[in-house]
């Protein structure tokens, strides 16, 4: 069960064949609830289809760099490697 306080955003299949292309999807889904839905927001916001790519693309190299989450630090959980 999730805690999200915001309307949990669905996964577009287009942005799960990317992330499923590039092997990410074991990282994308040990970020937090509340990335993972932001993430998603994000990119559907975009009004325009180059937009929204190249927001996928932002977060597709910030779960492949790990230490990212929306062009800011993110050291992840406590105590993990």
């Amino acid at each position: 069960m999730s805690r999200l306080t915001r309307a949990v955003q669905p996964m577009p299949a287009f942005v799960k064949a990317q992330i499923v292309g590039r092997g990410l999807m074991g990282t994308y889904r040990s970020r937090p609830a509340y990335q993972q839905n932001d993430y998603l927001g994000w990119i559907m916001r975009a009004k325009l289809d180059v937009t929204r790519q190249k927001r996928l693309a932002q977060m597709l190299d910030e779960l492949d760099a790990g230490n990212v989450y929306m062009n800011m630090a993110w050291k992840g959980k406590r105590g993990a490697a």
